[in-house]
């Protein structure tokens, strides 16, 4: 867990550095890209726009979603930039964890006038059994 809560850290570190050189008001997008590249200069590994695929009931979603980064294949970053976050926002961030087997996840709103507001941690200990319906980027094998 240790290695979480400092990737987690220097996500939100960093995270609070850009808004307060920036402050509220622009697009997702835009954090998005700054936040990336600012982690990158800290070592971290992060994968923008990342499409998770996923299997239900025998269907596959090739692009089920997409996580906004994926730091060092652990930690999901959401970001918005709203006014105020809603319930359903957390609970976006909470499926995409579940969906993907990852313990903590990010929800960081750049909309806020003060970031440490619009920050939410999210953690789950739901795990995947192996006999589920749900399969996440795992490819099933095809018998002869």
């Amino acid at each position: 867990m240790q290695k979480i809560d400092e990737i987690t850290g220097a996500v939100i570190d960093a995270s609070i550095q850009i808004h307060r050189a920036l402050g509220p008001g622009l697009l997702e997008s835009v954090y998005e890209v700054i936040l990336a590249r600012e982690l990158e200069r800290r070592g971290l590994r992060v994968e923008r726009q990342k499409a998770i695929r996923f299997e239900y009931d025998g269907m596959i979603f090739e692009e089920g979603f997409r996580v906004d980064l994926l730091v060092e294949g652990q930690i999901i970053v959401e970001l918005k930039s709203l006014e105020k976050l809603t319930p359903i926002h957390g609970k976006q961030v909470l499926t995409y964890l579940r969906l993907m087997n990852l313990p903590v996840g990010l929800l960081l709103n750049f909309g806020a006038v003060v970031l440490k507001d619009g920050i939410q941690r999210i953690v789950t200990n739901v795990h995947t059994p192996e006999e589920s319906l749900l399969r996440v980027n795992q490819r099933r094998e095809k018998s002869d």
